[in-house]
């Protein structure tokens, strides 16, 4: 088990390490994924703050979805992270995949993001 979170650990830090080099101040959207749940945070690395959040566990997204592990559950909160990403006022993120291959529910919420308005 320990080997398998080593390796987990070892490909996000360098996910994140080449994010932070090419980041030029822009904000990080970073997702996380469950068996069950599908999540996306901005965060503002300089301040260490978390600008904006969505996830499937939210009530809208739970009334209106069959499940929260989908793809249609990913596309929704990748638009529902847009619209709060542009309430802030931030349009230019870096897209942080973590240690997950940039493949179906994960890519489903990046192009959803930009189809929101979010450049990546």
């Amino acid at each position: 088990m320990s080997k398998l979170k080593d390796r987990t650990e070892r490909r996000q830090g360098r996910v994140r390490g080449t994010l932070r080099r090419a980041a030029h101040g822009r904000k990080r959207l970073c997702v996380f994924r469950s068996s069950k749940h599908i999540y996306a945070q901005l965060i503002d690395d300089d301040h260490g703050v978390t600008l904006a959040s969505a996830s499937s566990l939210e009530k809208a997204m739970r009334e209106g979805l069959k499940t929260g592990a989908g793809i249609d559950a990913a596309k929704a909160v990748g638009k529902l992270i847009a619209e709060r990403a542009m309430e802030k006022g931030v349009k230019d993120v870096v897209f942080d995949r973590g240690a997950y291959l940039y493949h179906g529910r994960v890519k489903a919420l990046a192009e959803a993001a930009r189809e929101g308005g979010l450049n990546f």
